[in-house]
């Protein structure tokens, strides 16, 4: 069974929202866009470069597959972080969009997510790879459908906004590894520990 796996930029207090830009996702108030930009290590971008290497799929929520097929499906073909994005398969969750066409090997989900999920985890394959989408990660942590968090933790304490966990639901954790970077930024690696 593949693994779904979740790979988040996230602050001390576990906020996920905007990390990349000032204007990414402002929803709720958020002021705090593009947070990560002064902590960026080298480092990061082999980290992110592994995970899609062992990835076939990316599974995103509707605000996140837009925000992401906005910057990579106008690339012009050449550029190997653009290729990588716009060649793998993608599965998009939403109840509101009625197509997945605005981003190329893109498949729409708006059926019954849970069970559309576990049908895809049970495929053969790699990981499926989840970033951003926190109303999809919640959802996906309450039926038990993911696997391990991979978590890069920055020294900033945000206040509020989007939160990689979801309030009320017991998550056991083991810790695989815990790795600081000169930035200042943890690299963290979780497994979700099941009764046996």
């Amino acid at each position: 069974m593949r693994k779904i796996i979740v790979s988040e930029f996230m602050s001390l207090d576990g906020v996920i929202q905007a990390p990349g830009g000032k204007d990414e996702d402002t929803e709720g108030g958020f002021a705090h866009g593009g947070w990560t930009h002064p902590y960026w290590h080298d480092d990061i971008g082999a980290l992110f470069d592994q995970a899609m290497r062992a990835s076939d799929a990316l599974l995103l929520g509707r605000k996140t597959w837009q925000i992401h097929g906005g910057a990579f499906e106008p690339m012009a073909e050449g550029d190997p972080f653009g290729d990588v994005m716009n060649a793998m398969p993608k599965y998009v969750v939403s109840t509101t969009l009625t197509s997945a066409a605005a981003w190329r090997n893109s498949t729409l989900i708006s059926g019954n997510v849970v069970e559309e999920v576990r049908a895809l985890k049970a495929q053969p394959g790699k990981n499926i790879l989840i970033d951003g989408s926190s109303v999809l990660i919640h959802t996906l942590a309450q039926h038990d459908l993911i696997d391990e968090y991979h978590l890069l933790v920055y020294p900033v304490v945000l206040g509020g906004g989007k939160k990689v966990f979801p309030d009320g639901v017991r998550i056991n954790l083991r810790l695989v590894e815990a790795r600081p970077l000169p930035s200042g930024v943890v690299v963290t690696d979780y497994t979700v520990e099941r009764p046996a």
